[in-house]
């Protein structure tokens, strides 16, 4: 149904008079007519009477005037539904727990009238994929990673290096380490069973392995954060990487910071560059003038990040 039609019929309910109608459409009379009368043809029913004071509603207009409201106050829900600004900012932060969703949390606090709806995608390539589609609006992610170049239509900008520590149970041997460096890892077996081949984590953790002779151990089934961190806990021999926001609460763990240099974690914004939602340049901007700039000299990313 042609809903400039159906908005010309209710116009001319109101006003009574097809030249009034076509004065508020701002359109000719000669259109409203042609609006109303393939409107008819489509309904296949009269909906007006014309009358020496202008033109009254039959039976079957009187009948429809209610629909043909409903109509068009469903067109206009829908329409401000996606309206930019209007609908809640789609953004990927791999996990709830991850650097990128204390940014977000961050984010919210500065911009509580700003709603988010929070999702969690597995690998970059799912999530580069879903803002290219429109399904998401932004991603966190390691950008620039072997083999994976971002399409043009896409942007990013390099928003936060977290910092990579070693956490260890109270009985491994660099648990009283106030800090260790790359090098002193060599030949520890640091156990890391999320990693999963192909996705932009795994290239990191090889690209930091092959630079510092580490032995990073991916064997095992992955039953969870918590799962993993009670293993190490008894462990004299295993240890993980873990970033700085802490994910261990109530466990006898120790978190010791890399240095010499500290190995980073790149974590970048994408975005679509057509992408006209407020709240995403509101983002953005937050994002630009935070705690999460990249990192001075001293620590160490992979080659290929991107920032």
């Amino acid at each position: 149904m042609d809903l400039k039609a159906v908005r010309t019929f209710v116009a001319v309910a109101d006003t009574g008079q097809f030249r009034e109608a076509a004065a508020v459409l701002a359109v000719t009379q000669q259109a409203v007519s042609k609006r109303i009368a393939a409107l008819e043809r489509d309904l296949g029913v009269r909906l007006f009477t014309r009358t020496a004071r202008g033109a009254e509603p039959t039976l079957d207009g009187q009948t429809f005037l209610p629909h043909a409201r409903a109509l068009l106050l469903a067109e206009g829900r829908a329409a401000a539904s996606v309206r930019p600004g209007r609908r809640a900012l789609r953004v990927d932060v791999i996990g709830p727990r991850v650097a990128p969703a204390v940014l977000l949390r961050g984010f919210h606090e500065a911009h509580p009238g700003v709603e988010l709806d929070v999702v969690t995608l597995f690998d970059a390539d799912t999530a580069v994929a879903a803002v290219q589609a429109g399904r998401v609006d932004a991603t966190f992610r390691a950008v620039g990673m072997p083999g994976r170049r971002l399409p043009e239509s896409l942007a990013s900008t390099r928003v936060l290096d977290e910092p990579l520590h070693l956490l260890t149970g109270p009985e491994h041997a660099l648990a009283d380490a106030d800090s260790v460096t790359p090098a002193e890892l060599a030949g520890h077996r640091i156990w890391m069973p999320s990693i999963v081949e192909g996705v932009e984590w795994a290239a990191y953790y090889a690209s930091l392995a092959a630079e510092f002779g580490l032995t990073i151990d991916s064997a095992g089934p992955n039953f969870g954060s918590a799962a993993m961190l009670d293993r190490i806990a008894g462990s004299p021999q295993l240890a993980t990487f873990m970033g700085e926001h802490p994910r261990h609460t109530g466990r006898d763990l120790r978190l010791i910071p890399i240095t010499g240099p500290t190995p980073v974690y790149p974590h970048s914004l994408i975005w679509d560059r057509a992408n006209a939602h407020p709240a995403l340049a509101a983002l953005r901007a937050h994002l630009a003038g935070g705690s999460g700039a990249p990192r001075p000299s001293g620590t160490w990313v992979p080659d290929w990040a991107v920032g």
